[in-house]
């Protein structure tokens, strides 16, 4: 999510704009309409939350557990014919 504020109205809620940089939000300060300048955090990005399936107790799936065989991967990179469907 991406806040953009003008430098007075952002002057009353400074504390509120960096507590949505902490949590990684972009912050723009405007002038005029304008974007003069970002606030951003110098603490690391929040951690990522944890697979909802692993949260519900099924194990951890590596992603190349979605990757096709090999023969179904090459089928699907040939190029068709004229007239061929998949």
């Amino acid at each position: 999510m991406s806040i953009q504020m003008n430098i007075a109205e952002a002057k009353a809620k400074l504390s509120a704009l960096v507590e949505a940089a902490l949590r990684g939000e972009d912050v723009v300060l405007a002038r005029g309409g304008e974007p003069v300048a970002r606030i951003v955090s110098l603490a690391p990005a929040p951690a990522r939350r944890p697979n909802l399936l692993a949260q519900l107790g099924y194990p951890d799936v590596e992603e190349a557990a979605f990757d096709p065989e090999p023969e179904i991967a090459a089928a699907i990179a040939a190029p068709l014919e004229p007239g061929q469907r998949r």
